[in-house]
């Protein structure tokens, strides 16, 4: 069952066409890699499914059952309410605030009370907030993250503020949840952590995914399908195995040289 289309997606800056007719189906519970050398568009992508960016052209459906939303060109928090979370290339945490209030700011979007009970403090105002930090808690016991919920979120080593930022965006309640370049400045012992999480709370929450990686292990290890850009376009889809094997691929990521070789 489908849970995202996307349909001839295509930006332009100016002259500089970013994405051009970009088309991508992605299934419920599918974890996905979206790859290309650095420049293909990739993260543009990203910025268009969220909202960051409108198109210049194309469309972008998010599925419900069989009942799908165009959710292109709507403002990022539209997008979130209607499920799609992200983390981004460059960490983007809330520095200054704990550990603990980085994923409870998320968890607010779905608060039940009125904002006349958060100036009063009314009971239901308390039980929320109760439930709110207890529910932050539990997701950051899924990352060994509990036991620094009061610390600075930019006190965090560099390898558990990209896992403090996967928290938060689950926090919000995903069905889609898009990863960028999340193993970006890992050893290969975090990034082998991180594919177990990957795989862990994609089990947990009943999570799609769609992953924008570099390292091509990862992404060979935890994709079960692959799309690759290369200047904006599409040039390959599929698994693992027929991506590794496809010529445009190689080519685009090693020239016209490494066929021959």
């Amino acid at each position: 069952m489908k849970l995202l289309e996307v349909k001839k997606l295509t930006k332009s800056f100016g002259g500089l066409m970013a994405v051009s007719n970009v088309s991508m189906v992605i299934d419920k519970g599918e974890l996905v890699g979206l790859i290309g050398p650095n420049g293909a568009g990739k993260t543009t992508v990203f910025n268009l499914i969220t909202g960051m960016y409108s198109p210049s052209s194309g469309t972008i459906t998010l599925f419900d059952g069989e009942q799908g939303k165009p959710i292109q060109g709507q403002k990022p928090n539209k997008i979130c309410n209607a499920g799609v979370a992200r983390t981004f290339q460059n960490i983007r945490l809330f520095r200054d605030l704990t550990v603990l209030d980085n994923v409870r700011i998320a968890m607010h979007r779905s608060v039940k009370y009125r904002l006349l009970s958060c100036f009063v403090h009314s009971p239901g105002y308390r039980s929320e907030e109760q439930r709110i930090i207890d529910e932050s808690i539990e997701l950051l016991k899924i990352f060994n993250l509990d036991g620094k919920k009061d610390e600075l979120a930019r006190n965090l080593p560099y390898g558990e503020q990209r896992h403090l930022e996967i928290a938060r965006a689950l926090a919000s309640r995903p069905k889609l949840l898009l990863l960028d370049e999340p193993a970006a400045g890992m050893n290969p012992a975090e990034t082998a952590q991180l594919s177990e999480i990957i795989r862990k709370v994609r089990k947990l929450f009943n999570l799609t995914i769609l992953l924008i990686e570099h390292d091509m292990s990862l992404v060979m290890k935890i994709c079960e399908r692959i799309y690759v850009l290369d200047f904006g376009s599409v040039i390959a889809n599929g698994s693992p195995d027929e991506i590794k094997s496809n010529e445009r691929v190689i080519t685009a990521y090693l020239g016209e040289d490494a066929i021959d070789a």
